[in-house]
């Protein structure tokens, strides 16, 4: 089953199951896809799936519907391709394809302890301790061990934002999750009493730090909070509790 993920400016606002033959897209309440801006016309788009095959043609819209950046009026679609509407975005994601491209991403983006050395990996717990434990001494806190806190913690998800990646998710369940590219940036993010923190491991150049929110999180680890924006490695994440 293809899906589509609605997003805008890079923040992802809603999924669809692509379950149905035919799915309308617009700015009017009776469309499968509702789009509420003044950029997307009132039937703006359609979608029509055959089989295992999606369509999609341009309702002849004030704005034109683009796949890929290109303006479009019918288009078969793949795996990957991104429709912009007005201002928004829907990728397109084709379920098979997305479990191939969910295992790259993983050997892509996560390392191994092993890969990266394993006394790098522990100074990063280390320093994360620290950081957290001064947290820690900071705040008053209620009866019960570390461990009980961490367990009560949130479950947390990194979702992809940007590349070809876009769309994928990794569940944060691990105590420490190292990622990124060997030689280019590389972060971990550890799963603390706490909370979720983010800390520099290593990059291709000195002083490139990993993003949250746009600004460079520097030597220290950085806590993250539900909807911050991380950008590793040239890719755009999303942290997410539930």
């Amino acid at each position: 089953m293809a899906r589509l993920m609605l997003s805008l400016d890079g923040q992802v606002l809603a999924e669809y199951n692509m379950n149905k033959e035919r799915y309308t897209i617009g700015r009017l309440p009776d469309n499968d896809i509702r789009i509420d801006n003044p950029a997307v016309s009132g039937h703006h788009s359609l979608i029509i799936n055959i089989l295992n095959d999606s369509f999609l043609e341009d309702l002849n819209s004030t704005n034109g519907t683009y796949v890929n950046g290109k303006l479009i009026k019918k288009h078969a679609m793949q795996h990957g391709d991104v429709i912009t509407v007005g201002h928004h975005q829907l990728r397109y994601i084709d379920s098979q394809e997305d479990t191939a491209s969910q295992e790259e991403f993983e050997k892509t983006m996560v390392i191994t302890p092993s890969s990266q050395g394993e006394d790098r990996v522990r100074r990063v717990a280390q320093t994360v301790e620290r950081a957290t434990a001064n947290t820690a001494a900071a705040t008053p806190r209620k009866p019960g061990s570390a461990t009980e806190a961490a367990a009560a913690l949130p479950k947390a998800k990194l979702q992809v934002l940007s590349g070809a990646f876009a769309g994928r998710e990794l569940e944060l369940t691990k105590a420490l999750t190292t990622l990124g590219r060997p030689g280019i940036q590389v972060a971990a993010i550890t799963r603390r009493a706490e909370g979720y923190y983010i800390v520099h491991v290593d990059s291709g150049k000195e002083n490139d730090y990993p993003l949250v929110n746009g600004v460079p999180i520097g030597a220290q680890a950085r806590k993250l909070a539900d909807n911050d924006i991380v950008q590793l490695a040239g890719v755009k994440m999303g942290f997410f509790e539930s």
